[in-house]
């Protein structure tokens, strides 16, 4: 049995990892938090420490790791906002535990190399939650791209309506969230890549706060793609489901379906990890650099064939 530690764990994602560590067999000792609205804790166990300031954990990981391998903390679960998670990989990896990181490891793609050079000296390691991989359904979709062999043209739509807090918290930050490709797209940018192979130019048509859309060419396809927070873009029989989110992936104009199969995957994760065959820091570049060009590179002209139906004029 394994000892965990969770920062931001009053967040949203946070839930699904609590559920992952009891249901691999581990256990939860530990728990970060600025806001304490974090009752859900006592669903795992009554003797989680539990703290607001991440300056005290720092202090209460220090401490343990002087004592013996049933007490000290193996793992540390990274649920925090985007801009926090490359500050408290390192804070894990210096008290001398692995780390889980929600996605985007890191905003910025040198900090990757940084990270790598953390790793090497600590002995620890920095794995990633790239779920997406370890769907059945997409798995097998995988295998069958490989046995084709053949070039595919692929349409990406990702749009989830988000109120009026979004854009008051961090999320509608870019520089703390990394803007809406990054937050909202970069699963759908490492799913491709990991189906398709290694991206061979990126176009962005249209970038604002809510919306970015543009085109990618990859080995083994080429991807109109558009992700907005925008619900005016939601078709209007989804609407009508009252569903505010509507994602669609079409390969040669045929819908992939893999709605669901995903209540488990948080926990296929853990899994994967605990068998040291987690997704770590090369695993996540290629889409990391990916949403860092789509934050960051000039806006192109679409050429024919080349625009997605949603495209903005």
């Amino acid at each position: 049995m394994y000892n965990f530690a969770v920062m931001g764990v009053g967040g949203y994602i946070a839930p699904r990892h609590l559920e992952a560590i009891k249901q691999t067999g581990n256990r939860i000792v530990a728990a970060v938090d600025p806001k304490d609205s974090v009752g859900i804790l006592d669903r795992y166990s009554l003797d989680i420490m539990y703290f607001r300031e991440t300056e005290r954990f720092d202090r209460f990981l220090f401490k343990q790791h002087r004592k013996s391998n049933d007490e000290k903390v193996h793992y540390v679960s990274i649920c925090t906002p985007n801009y926090l998670h490359d500050a408290h990989i390192r804070l894990a990896l210096r008290n001398d535990c692995d780390a889980i990181c929600e996605k985007p490891l890191v905003i910025n793609p040198w900090n990757l190399d940084a990270l790598k050079e953390l790793e090497e000296e600590t002995g620890r390691r920095v794995y990633t939650v790239m779920q997406l991989r370890l769907h059945p359904v997409l798995k097998n979709i995988k295998q069958e791209i490989e046995k084709r062999g053949q070039h595919f043209n692929v349409e990406l739509t990702y749009i989830t309506g988000r109120g009026r807090w979004y854009y008051v918290s961090w999320k509608g930050n870019e520089e703390y969230s990394g803007g809406v490709a990054t937050n909202i797209g970069i699963h759908f940018f490492d799913l491709l890549i990991w189906l398709f192979g290694n991206v061979k130019e990126t176009l962005i048509f249209h970038r604002e706060e809510q919306t970015v859309s543009g085109y990618m060419s990859l080995e083994k396809a080429d991807v109109k793609w558009f992700l907005s927070l925008n619900p005016r873009f939601i078709p209007e029989d989804v609407k009508k489901e009252g569903r505010n989110t509507f994602r669609s992936i079409k390969v040669d104009n045929k819908e992939i379906e893999f709605s669901e199969g995903f209540n488990n995957l948080h926990t296929r994760v853990y899994e994967e990890v605990l068998e040291k065959k987690g997704l770590g820091i090369e695993d996540s570049r290629k889409s990391i650099e990916v949403v860092y060009k789509i934050r960051k590179s000039p806006l192109s002209t679409p050429q024919k064939g080349q625009e997605h139906p949603l495209i903005i004029k």
